[in-house]
Parts: structure tokens; C-alpha cells; sequence
């Protein structure tokens, strides 16, 4: 079946939507997105998603061009043009195409492009690697300092990414000076004698939609928290380990640069977290 996707109102067949050679997203990774996962055809975590959208596209003065419910009917349209069951929806909103290139911003009535489109994944919940868990190689953090704001510059976590499985790993775990700021795409946690770690928010890591009801519900089930850094040595020294992400929810980590940690399985606080996540996530989908 050809996937129908969004542009810019418009809901296209995905060989027939195009966007401007000129549009910054393209030229400058002048935009920012978001990714809202589907279970049983409804929408995990939407209004936190929007939130964050806003608060990106304000923080790099872009006019959201559409409003919440615009959002949420596109989002909608999509799931079911696109039979999604299990998947995820893909939205992008650039500064637009101001007619040419240049590094100064296009006139502020440049037209914002809009982009969304699904992604099948049956039994996203049920992923294998949440049984099993993953494993993490640490590679030195070398982003932008904005790391709050959800753009699409996304090379850099690309290349850790795939450092990371050529190492022999499912993911990378990125270092600022001696600390771990946040997965690849995923914020990170450890565990040590019963209390989560995980960096407080800033700047240097994005403040992730999972990652905040994850904490929600960690403390409502009296679960021990502190917001901080840690290091490598620090976390190979934990008991357990674990990243949380739209698309991954929460998924156990086993090994880190080649430590095991405890026995080497998925531990009881992570296999815990995920299961009153998806709960909650199914219980709130919209």
C-alpha cells in the first residue's frame, strides 16, 4: 500500500509529495520536530509532544503554523489513511522557503513548511530488546550547545549512533566532560541501590516527553530519584541501567563499554517502569 503523508495541508501519496530545494530545513536544518508513537491506533503522550513543539519553535522564533487541534486532526487523518496499529508519526515544521538561500532569516510572513508522515511498527511494544536488553558504547559529545531544542540537525547523533553498532552495540551513550549528557536519541539512567539517576535538565540534553512521565511515575510508585550527572565508571558500577524514548519507551541496558551490569539482564526497577508505562500510556492515549 503507498503511505499517504502531509504536506503542508495537503495528504499526498509519498511519490508525489515534494518540498522546495530552497527550504531551510533542507539547506540549514533551520526546524524542528517530533515523534508521537501509536498503540492500538491512538496517540501516546500528544499534548506533552505539542508542548515541546511549541517551546522548540519559540526558542528559535518560528510562527507555529498550525494550532493544537489542527495538529491532532492531521495526526489522526494519518493513523487512519494509513491503517497504523502499532507505528509512530512523524512531524517536521521548517522556517520554510524564503526563494533562495542565505544565512539571514527569510521575512517573517515566510510561509512554515509542514511535513508529517507514519511509520508502520506492529508489536512496537513488545520489542525483543526489551527482554534482552541493550548494549551502550560511549562516545564523546560533540552537538551544538542547544541541545534542548529539538531540531533536525540530527548528523552528529547519526555518526554516535552508528560508532556505537560498529562496535559491536545497540546505541551510544554521549560524554561531556566527563559525564554522560543523554543517549543518541534517548535520555539515560542508571540505578544504584535503589535510586534512578539521570541528569538534571539544562541545555545539554533534551528534555524528553518519555523522560518526564517516566519520573512522574517512578515517584508516585515511591521510587528514589536524583537529577544529576554521572560517568562511565559510575554507571558501569550500577546495578542497572536503562534509556527512555518515544519510540523505545523504556529499554533496559545490560552492558556498557563492555562491563556487564549486575547479571547482564534487563533489571527489575527498568522491566518495572516499562510495564506501568505502557499501562499509563494506554490507559491516557488519545
Amino acid at each position: 500500500m503507498t503511505r499517504t503523508v502531509y504536506v503542508n495541508g495537503d495528504y499526498l501519496p509519498e511519490d508525489q509529495a515534494t518540498v522546495s530545494v530552497f527550504d531551510r530545513g533542507f539547506l540549514m536544518a533551520d526546524g524542528v520536530y517530533e515523534v508521537v508513537s501509536v498503540l492500538d491506533g491512538k496517540l501516546l503522550d500528544f499534548a506533552g509532544h505539542l508542548a515541546r513543539l511549541q517551546r522548540s519553535l519559540e526558542a528559535l522564533a518560528i510562527a507555529n503554523p498550525l494550532s493544537d487541534e489542527d495538529y491532532l486532526q492531521a495526526h489522526r487523518e494519518l493513523v487512519r489513511l494509513n491503517a497504523i496499529t502499532d507505528g509512530l508519526v512523524y512531524l517536521q515544521v521548517t522556517r520554510g522557503n524564503p526563494g533562495d538561500r542565505d544565512f539571514a532569516y527569510p521575512p517573517e510572513d515566510t510561509r512554515p513548511t509542514v511535513v508529517m508522515f507514519t511509520q508502520s511498527k506492529p508489536g512496537l511494544a513488545d520489542q525483543p530488546a526489551a527482554k534482552t536488553g541493550w548494549k551502550i558504547a560511549s562516545v564523546e559529545d560533540l552537538r551544538w550547545g542547544r541541545r534542548d531544542i529539538k531540531t533536525v540537525q540530527l548528523l552528529y547523533p547519526s555518526m554516535a549512533k552508528m560508532e556505537a553498532k560498529a562496535r559491536g552495540c545497540d546505541d551510544a551513550w554521549l560524554v561531556e566532560d566527563g559525564k554522560v549528557t543523554e543517549g543518541s536519541s534517548n535520555n539515560a539512567y542508571i540505578v544504584k541501590d535503589g535510586v534512578i539517576v539521570t541528569r538534571e535538565l539544562s541545555h545539554d540534553i533534551l528534555h524528553g516527553i518519555t523522560r518526564a512521565a517516566i519520573l512522574r511515575l517512578a515517584r508516585e510508585a515511591q521510587m528514589k530519584i536524583e537529577e544529576r550527572g554521572f560517568t562511565i565508571a559510575e554507571a558501569q558500577a550500577a546495578d542497572e541501567a536503562f534509556v527512555t524514548s518515544a519510540s523505545a519507551f523504556v529499554m533496559p541496558v545490560v552492558q556498557i563499554d563492555g562491563a556487564a551490569l549486575g547479571d547482564g539482564t534487563p533489571g527489575p526497577v527498568a522491566r518495572r517502569l516499562r510495564e506501568i508505562y505502557l499501562e499509563e500510556s494506554r490507559r491516557t492515549a488519545i
